[in-house]
């Protein structure tokens, strides 16, 4: 299988034909903390060890742990009483936490940072009086989560279009919060509208929309300019991954996004030269080196890599993973 690296032209045909591969790609600090969490739980506590939800959205990774022992519900009420429970990656309600407490549920949060920082602001906000305007897309777990923390004083906007309908009473106080993995320029929009309607609307301290995303949608941007198609590797329901394609298609570049080698179709390089290659901050790199390989075969044999940033965040697994054992965490 080629590497990013291999730039070996063994025809006419592939001098051609180029792969450009972006960086950053993939797993993100989240993700990696999140599947580092249920192998650890798996390891300390033996399986099963139930995970509410898909742990990240990636049917290839909820696959893998699978076959380790994990054993992937939609409720915690599937999960029997006094077992481990893992919460995924896109966090939770306090309603869910509270089920999970009532039936003595030993709950490991894998819960990424960022997502708990919106969820620390979403309580701040409504602590403060504030009616909370939440950004994102109402069927996405993150969502779900976030407005768990003040359901009475959330309302999502997932358009610029539902911006323009909103009302409120003078004197109300607002804010508003994004969904951690949308596209930068949509939410530039909405928090644009936001604003204009709105003057006195405040927002989080910092941006809310995750490192990663930002990076991979700027490398998404760099690539879209110097290929003919862009395939981004990621599942349906990875929500930055939907994003990165539409930031290429936003770019004039016709991009698919592809969850896994068999879902390539190759009428789609009818006519192109060069053909970008990335990946969601959930999808495992195999899947991206299975798709360059399969590319490489039909004639994409000049594979370049172009760097837009370099990434050095690591969110380390918690000491709570630990507190079950009854014994203290291992330095």
């Amino acid at each position: 299988m080629p590497s990013v690296s291999d730039t070996t032209l063994t025809s006419p045909r592939q001098q051609r034909k180029r792969i450009i591969m972006a960086e950053p790609r993939g797993f993100c600090a989240g993700v990696d903390r999140a599947i580092g969490m249920v192998e650890k739980a798996l390891e300390l506590y033996g399986a099963p060890v139930y995970v509410r939800k898909q742990i990240v959205h990636n049917q290839h990774v909820v696959n893998e742990l699978e076959k380790l022992g994990a054993r992937f519900v939609d409720s915690e009420d599937e999960v029997p009483e006094g077992s481990i429970c893992v919460f995924s990656a896109h966090g939770v309600s306090p309603a869910v936490r509270g089920n999970a407490a009532s039936r003595e549920l030993k709950v490991i949060d894998a819960t990424c940072p960022l997502v708990a920082k919106v969820h620390q602001e979403a309580r701040r906000s409504s602590d403060a009086g504030k009616t909370i305007l939440l950004i994102g897309h109402s069927d996405h777990e993150e969502v779900e989560g976030t407005v768990g923390e003040a359901p009475q004083d959330t309302i999502v906007v997932e358009s610029v279009e539902d911006a323009q309908r909103l009302e409120f009473d003078p004197g109300v106080e607002l804010s508003y919060l994004t969904q951690t993995t949308l596209s930068l320029d949509e939410t530039k929009d909405i928090i644009g509208e936001l604003t204009r309607r709105f003057p006195h609307i405040k927002g989080p301290g910092s941006d809310d929309i995750c490192y990663a995303s930002q990076n991979r949608q700027n490398a998404v941007k760099d690539i879209a300019a110097q290929t003919d198609l862009v395939l981004v590797v990621g599942s349906d329901n990875s929500s930055n991954s939907v994003r990165m394609v539409e930031v290429a298609i936003r770019q004039g570049t016709q991009s698919y996004l592809v969850n896994d080698v068999s879902k390539l179709d190759e009428r789609w390089l009818d006519g192109v030269d060069t053909v970008g290659v990335t990946s969601g901050a959930s999808a495992p790199e195999v899947l991206v080196q299975e798709l360059v390989a399969r590319l490489t075969e039909l004639g994409y044999g000049d594979i370049d890599s172009v760097t837009t940033t370099t990434e050095d965040i690591v969110f380390s697994i918690p000491g709570s993973l630990f507190q079950h054992t009854g014994q203290p965490r291992p330095e």
